[in-house]
């Protein structure tokens, strides 16, 4: 008999919370969780990002890939060079501190991440990049914030639509030039970091979808929510396969 074969493990960066607004736990979306075990195939397991807890060394041991997953806090100004002001946000330091490091191993070593919102600011950071605080205060920008009212189907709706790069690594994926997305995030990327391509851009010229070039693993990240609606989305269902193939092909090697 042939042993079954063993799905990857997938770490899902997860974030700090209140249960009751007074028990501190660390939390994961149920989505994103659904994601990876019903799209990508893969074995989802929550992480604590926190480096009292865990280190980038043990993570890399344990899994085989990583979700690293939106979040209400924003990266720390301090993790590329510019002061915190009210704009910037409620932030997590002790993610700050797991994320930021664990990207940079994984592009060296070519193990695969999928990063989502608040993960695909961490990839730029991660490689020098800057943040804008705020997106909606720029000249020209539209609102990418989450409708602050609404039923959680009505938030997570497609709202505008992101353009790739002809002939690029995403429209290969998705097999089309142009797609639409959702959009729940507040701040994007200002300076893309050293190696980050930005391959996908919404109309208002927000980057949308990035990679890093020449990296020997799976490194795309997209500033919107494809964990909502995973399988049966379009857009979001080529992006969690290709995200567990990646994996598997880790575990093979």
């Amino acid at each position: 008999m042939v042993a079954a074969q063993r799905r990857p493990v997938v770490g899902i960066i997860g974030n700090m919370g209140l249960l009751n607004d007074s028990y501190p736990v660390h939390v994961g979306g149920t989505m994103n969780s659904e994601a990876v075990a019903e799209v990508a195939g893969c074995l989802p397991v929550i992480i604590p990002s926190d480096p009292r807890l865990v280190c980038v060394q043990e993570l890399m041991r344990l899994c085989d890939g990583f979700l690293l997953t939106g979040g209400r806090p924003n990266v720390h100004p301090s993790e590329y060079g510019e002061e915190e002001t009210p704009a910037h946000g409620a932030f997590d330091r002790c993610r700050d501190a797991i994320t930021l490091p664990l990207v940079r191993a994984c592009v060296e070593r070519g193990q695969p991440f999928l990063g989502i919102c608040r993960g695909f600011q961490e990839v730029n950071v991660a490689l020098g990049g800057t943040l804008y605080p705020e997106i909606r205060d720029l000249p020209g920008r539209m609102n990418h914030r989450m409708p602050p009212d609404g039923s959680i189907e009505e938030k997570f709706a497609l709202r505008h639509s992101v353009r790739f790069t002809p002939g690029g690594v995403f429209a290969a994926l998705m097999g089309a030039d142009e797609v639409m997305t959702n959009t729940l995030h507040g701040q994007g990327i200002n300076r893309p970091g050293c190696r980050i391509v930005i391959d996908g851009l919404a109309p208002d010229g927000t980057p949308e979808a990035i990679y890093v070039k020449d990296a020997p693993g799976f490194t795309l990240s997209v500033q919107w929510h494809p964990e909502w609606n995973a399988a049966g989305d379009p857009v979001s269902r080529p992006l969690f396969e290709a995200f567990g193939n990646a994996c598997r092909d880790w575990v093979a090697r």
